[in-house]
């Protein structure tokens, strides 16, 4: 693995404060890139990454679902970091619930956080790349866009919408120049995936053929091939990094 094929490059990390973001911003600094991330409320997580990055990044608080603040942080990464060759739209939530109880507000939430906030932040970077005369777009996905899955129709469908709005992305923006990628995880050791990791652990492991979870790092591995010239010829495809649970479908 080359550690600095990252050199001089500049990265946006959205959602960068804890789990699989935390790990996407080690990665992009420890490759060489220049790095700003944000967070939404854990400011204190926030502070540790960039301590462990020996204070050589930086970051901002965002609510992704505003556009003014996506376009207002977009500019600050751009001048602070003096360019935008990277974004990595990472910010997530979930607010699982059965289908059939579901409040409007845990649709909303979940689709406004997980596909407006990509939408918002690549069409404020996208005018930033396509004056440089290029860039690399990675949205972290979840197998779940493809598969589904009980009580996370929100979820989902966010994710599906995701993977669909990544290659039309690509298609569009291709020509100028603008590689659009997305990751998709399978069940990875995070916070996030804690409550359904303490219930149904042995089941989900029986279903995983490299019998074991993701750690974070691993996904922020293929983030950082993608960013990267190694990946110049990918564009529109969603790479799943799930130890082969996806085969066995959602038996």
């Amino acid at each position: 693995m080359s550690m600095k094929r990252l050199e001089s490059r500049t990265a946006l990390v959205t959602g960068g404060s804890r789990g699989i973001g935390a790990a996407i911003v080690r990665r992009l600094w420890s490759e060489g890139a220049k790095v700003h991330f944000t967070y939404r409320a854990a400011e204190d997580q926030a502070r540790e990454v960039i301590a462990s990055c020996g204070g050589a990044v930086s970051a901002s608080a965002l609510d992704v679902t505003d556009a003014v603040a996506c376009e207002a942080v977009v500019d600050e990464a751009t001048e602070k970091l003096g360019g935008l060759d990277i974004v990595v739209n990472n910010a997530g939530i979930i607010r699982d619930g059965l289908f059939l109880s579901m409040e409007d507000t845990d649709w909303a939430e979940v689709i406004e956080t997980n596909l407006g906030g990509v939408f918002r932040i690549c069409r404020a970077a996208c005018r930033q790349m396509l004056m440089q005369g290029g860039g690399s777009i990675v949205n972290v996905s979840s197998i779940v866009g493809e598969l589904g899955g009980v009580g996370q129709a929100n979820y989902a469908a966010s994710k599906g919408a995701l993977n669909a709005l990544t290659r039309s992305l690509a298609a569009e923006l291709g020509p100028k120049g603008v590689r659009v990628n997305a990751v998709a995880p399978g069940m990875v050791r995070t916070d996030m995936t804690g409550a359904v990791r303490a219930v149904a652990a042995e089941k989900i492991l029986e279903r995983i053929p490299l019998g074991r979870f993701a750690e974070p790092e691993e996904i922020a591995s293929a983030v950082a091939f993608l960013a990267s010239d190694d990946a110049k010829y990918l564009t529109g495809q969603v790479v799943t990094v799930d130890g082969g649970l996806s085969l066995l479908g959602r038996r």
